[in-house]
This record gives C-alpha cells, structure tokens and sequence, in this order.
C-alpha cells in the first residue's frame, strides 16, 4: 500500500524536491566572531522573510576558515565544486578567495571594507563580472572624533591590525591620513594572527594615549587579549565593530552587522530570482550606530560625557 500511494503520488506530480535538489546557498566567512557571525544571521534572516527556508526551497550552508585564509581557499574550492546558486563570503579574505575560485558562480559579499582595491569588482554602481556585495568601509572621521570627545587628552593614536587583510590596510591608511590633518600622531602596531594580537597590544604601551581596532578580523577575533593589555596600561581603547563594545573596548561608531547582513541578503533573494550580479550595484552599509560602554570605560580610567551618553544607539551595562 505504501509503495502504491508513494506511486500515485509521483505521478500527481507532487512529490517533494529532495534536498539536493533545492538551490544552495553556500556561505564562508574567515573567522568567527559576534559581527561576521550576525552578518552571517542577517542573510538568513532577510532569506525567511522573502519565503527562502533551508531545507523548505533551499538548502543554506555555512563554514568558517577559523581565521586561516588557506581554508578559505579550500573553502572556496569546494563551494565552487558543489555548484550552488550564489556564494556568500564574509569579510575580505573569503571574499577574495572566492573570487579567485570561480567567474561564473554569482557571488554577493558581505564586509569587505574596500572590494574595489581588493579586486572584487570594478567600481560600486557597475561591478561587473560575477560579483557584487555590501562593503562596511568605516566611518573612520566619525571614529576619530568620538575619540577627542571621550579622551580629548590623546595625541597619539596607536592602531592594531594585520597587514596581511587588504580591507585593514585600506583602512589603515584612511584612518593615518585622518587622524594626521586633525593633528594626531598615528603609530601602527600589526599582527598577522591572532595569537600575535597580545604583543601587538603590548607594543603600543608607553607609545599611545588610546587604541584603534579597525574591522581587522584577525584583531577582532582576539579582541579580549587586547583589552587586557590596554586595561592594564590604562590606555582607552576604540573599535570600529559596534558588537565588540560589549567586550571590553570604551565606544565605537559602526554598522550593526545583523543588518549588513540582511541588505546583502536581499541580494541573494535578487540572484535566487534570476538577477545577474554584474547589474545589482555594489553598496556601502546603510546607517551606523553609537555604542558605549561606560563600565569598560571605568577600567580605562575614562569617564564618558553625558553628551556622548545621551545620543548613543546602545548602553551597555
């Protein structure tokens, strides 16, 4: 009975697509940490809203390179290997990584600073090729000034970052140039992983009056070995990733990456639908948030203004 009815079934022509059937969605970030992990939640996210659900009409994959970029090539080969619908590399890394693996898969970014100077694509409104994406290119003058608000003592400005991430220094060199016309020194610290993040930190003691972390991966993956360093240096330090305040730095103006992650999805739901990624103009992320944490700040020795206090988007307690 059960094989008669499975056959009645299949000749209604109702019978359910197998998972191997359904479109991939093949996502890869370098490492994981809280905003890679939220950009990687907000594709989902923007996917279920538009009526994709993994296992229901596609099948959503994801691996991390554990902050090894010859995983992320291997990472990138497989995908490439499993033919999916589109590929989502997080971070510049992956992303490159990615692009290097294949010319016809259509691809769509997430986080990559600069895709132009990494190239990734051509220009933002024509990408051209197989890729397009949603950069997170900082605030870097917003940054700087939060920085003179909360700690208008600093005159030197000690930056960690690993010059082996071409997104880092891009933004490196905008935050130097920055800084300098404001009349700070700038002195750069780097570490190629994250096990080098510690004595990075250690460098800038008795150097820096306070520390920037840009949207470095490697940096932000050990993010805790570098707070530890500067709270007992009592040297405030900044990012520019709004969801690692909560981890020990004093502020940062940044994107929120649950909704970077939703607007590249949107992206996906584009090429899912047909769409060609040479036509979806490239974007940089909508709107930033303020995110302070005064206990942090407490450690440092610092003391966040009311004025900064009263126009933050997040409090952390």
């Amino acid at each position: 009975m059960a094989a008669l009815a499975f056959a009645l079934v299949a000749a209604a022509g109702v019978l359910p697509a197998r998972a191997d059937d359904l479109p991939l969605v093949a996502v890869t970030a370098i490492v994981e940490h809280p905003a890679l992990d939220a950009a990687r939640d907000g594709v989902k996210a923007a996917l279920k809203e538009a009526g994709f659900e993994d296992g229901k009409n596609i099948r959503f994959v994801y691996e991390s390179a554990q902050g090894n970029p010859a995983t992320a090539v291997q990472i990138a080969r497989k995908f490439v290997g499993d033919e999916p619908a589109v590929i989502v590399p997080i971070a510049t890394p992956s992303a490159q990584a990615v692009a290097s693996a294949t010319k016809d898969i259509p691809v769509v970014f997430i986080a990559v600073s600069d895709p132009v100077g990494a190239g990734l694509i051509e220009s933002l409104g024509k990408p051209g090729g197989n890729i397009t994406g949603v950069s997170d290119f900082s605030p870097i003058g917003d940054q700087i000034a939060l920085i003179r608000e909360i700690t208008p003592a600093a005159k030197t400005l000690g930056v960690i970052y690993n010059p082996g991430e071409a997104n880092s220094v891009s933004l490196v060199e905008a935050f130097r140039g920055i800084a300098e016309d404001r009349g700070y020194k700038v002195v750069e610290s780097t570490a190629n992983t994250s096990a080098a993040v510690q004595q990075a930190a250690r460098a800038l003691v008795g150097k820096a009056d306070a520390i920037y972390v840009p949207t470095d991966n490697t940096v932000i993956s050990a993010l805790e070995s570098a707070v530890k360093v500067a709270q007992e240096a009592q040297i405030p330090l900044y990012t520019a990733d709004t969801d690692s305040v909560a981890r020990g730095a004093v502020a940062a103006i940044g994107f929120n990456y649950f909704d970077v992650g939703k607007e590249a999805g949107a992206m996906v739901v584009d090429v899912l639908g047909g769409q060609n990624p040479s036509k979806i103009p490239a974007v940089v992320a909508k709107g930033t948030n303020l995110v302070i944490n005064p206990g942090a700040a407490a450690k440092y020795g610092v003391t966040i203004p009311e004025a900064v206090v009263a126009k933050a988007t997040t409090v952390v307690k």
